[in-house]
């Protein structure tokens, strides 16, 4: 062991390494974070290379309560200080990312959180149950556990023939005079590639966007990581005849002829249709992916999703490298493209989550909890609070959870805040004899080839609920790990279930699930009837 040696060591101090530091700071635990740079947040000094984040950064709400106002700031780290949100920099709802890394600077001095600036990782190695940290300016640490929190930083190059011909979306130059009257190719269909598109529109002759998969939009998906409306304009300059195009193909190849580049296209829609087209420049925007240069085959994890995630269980920890912990955006292995682990808004929550996992994994902390009486009325009451207050439910849809437990005698019941679902079936938590999950969800019909043309459940058909497509919340009712019944509270435009069509079926629900002890129903709700599946 040496001088160096802490409990925790993350690497990183981008948003969730110092999340995390956060919770470690005010636990009084014995951390470390390693940034490879001279400041917080180095990946958002460079990225997005047009310096727009797309997280959004609401700040007139027409709430006042701070956790509410969380649904709709996507850049703000969970803390105790009011004063250390987004809103306090900048009005602009797409920031700009050097806004963010001062933030973050800022975030880490305010909470005196403890980072070794400068000391990029060279290696990582496991030795006798001890993590051993070599860093390229000469020094070395070790610690028990180690938390990955270095998100995404390995551009992706695809086995292109060629593809060295292609400039990267993470060196191209900026400088739009370079592409003036020019015919470019940008392989990939993501944010990044479209931001660089968009970027170019004024000046190129004509752009291409090519991928094999047909564009998603985040808009209809409701997964923020797909193409967000601030990057697609472009999207009219193809559909409007102005020269640029979509293309659903495969690049085949990319050759020198005549001074310009040759690609050769496979078409997905048409039937194998091949063609090669010509252009001045190829601009590759394929996306980025977890470095894995500086592990040593003892440390070296398990990765999943075409090599881009290491491979994780409900806790985050590594399938297969005991006490290796990843954080922040490698934790959307477990929700890939169906919520928001892979950003502030969403990782925040798992980091939160996380910490709490340690605290009762390591230090024998129990999950925080808090007692409530187990009477219909009691029980229906605390959810309605909570789903009209809560930001993780609502940023982590269907992926985070509040749990209820009932106790054997039927009059006291426990409420949790903030599990991961897949944990609490994997857990302690769900080998409980009577509990209850209290989720925000989409329906499962959400993504519709016309989201603006949807047809709603009645405002006040309850019976039919559970057909709702917008957000809203759902609870489930559990003996260990066989489901008893499900419950939809309907959806509601505004997002707050406070009327009677919200709370009086929940009321009659929680009467005939968990009925008061001495066996009477406290419930007033004659007319109204549970509107789940039960």
């Amino acid at each position: 062991m040496n001088d160096n040696y802490t409990d925790y060591l993350i690497i990183g101090a981008g948003p969730a390494g110092l999340q995390l530091g956060y919770f470690f700071e005010k636990a009084g635990r014995d951390y470390r974070i390693l940034e490879g740079g001279p400041t917080p947040g180095t990946f958002f000094r460079t990225f997005p290379r047009h310096r727009t984040l797309i997280s959004i950064n609401k700040v007139y709400t027409g709430f006042d309560d701070p956790e509410m106002n969380l649904r709709w700031d996507w850049n703000s780290l969970l803390s105790d200080d009011d004063e250390m949100l987004l809103k306090n920099y900048t009005g602009k709802y797409f920031p700009d990312a050097g806004v963010l890394v001062q933030y973050l600077t800022d975030y880490a001095q305010r909470f005196d959180l403890k980072i070794d600036f400068d000391a990029k990782v060279s290696r990582i190695s496991k030795h006798d149950d001890l993590f051993e940290v070599q860093t390229t300016n000469g020094k070395a640490y070790s610690s028990a556990r180690l938390i990955i929190a270095t998100g995404v930083s390995r551009p992706y190059v695809p086995q292109i023939p060629g593809i060295e011909l292609a400039k990267n979306y993470t060196e191209v130059s900026l400088d739009q005079d370079e592409f003036k009257n020019k015919r470019v190719l940008i392989i990939g269909k993501g944010n990044s590639g479209f931001e660089t598109a968009e970027h170019l529109t004024p000046v190129a002759a004509l752009i291409h966007i090519a991928s094999p998969n047909p564009l998603k939009m985040a808009w209809k998906t409701h997964f923020v990581g797909h193409l967000r409306a601030i990057n697609n304009s472009v999207l009219d300059t193809y559909q409007l005849k102005s020269q640029n195009a979509v293309l659903d193909a495969t690049v085949e190849n990319i050759q020198r002829h005549n001074g310009q580049l040759a690609v050769s296209f496979n078409y997905s829609h048409a039937n194998g249709e091949r063609e090669e087209l010509l252009y001045d420049d190829v601009i590759l925007a394929s996306g980025f992916r977890m470095d894995t240069s500086f592990y040593d085959e003892s440390a070296r994890p398990e990765m999943v999703i075409d090599e881009r995630f290491p491979a994780q269980t409900s806790e985050w920890e590594s399938t297969n490298v005991k006490n290796l912990y990843f954080a922040g955006t490698l934790t959307q292995m477990r929700d890939f493209k169906k919520t928001t682990s892979g950003f502030i808004h969403g990782f925040r929550y798992n980091v939160r989550a996380l910490h709490r996992i340690f605290e009762s994994k390591y230090h024998a902390q129990p999950w925080p909890r808090r007692e409530i009486d187990a009477s219909p009325q009691a029980l229906c009451d605390a959810v309605i609070k909570r789903v009209n207050q809560t930001s993780a439910l609502w940023q982590q849809f269907g992926f985070l959870c509040d749990y209820v437990s009932i106790d054997a005698g039927g009059q006291v019941a426990h409420y949790y805040e903030e599990l991961p679902v897949s944990y609490v079936h994997e857990s302690e938590f769900g080998r409980h004899e009577r509990y209850f999950l209290i989720t925000l969800e989409y329906g499962p019909e959400h993504a519709f080839d016309d989201p603006f043309n949807v047809q709603r459940v009645e405002r006040n058909d309850v019976k039919n609920a559970n057909q709702s497509n917008f957000l809203h919340p759902i609870v489930r009712h559990y003996s260990g790990s066989t489901l008893i019944s499900e419950h939809h509270v309907i959806e509601d435009l505004a997002a707050q279930w406070l009327e009677d069509v919200h709370t009086q079926p929940l009321l009659q629900y929680f009467s005939e699930a968990a009925p008061a002890a001495d066996g009477r129903a406290q419930v007033a709700t004659a007319g109204y009837e549970s509107t789940g599946n039960d």
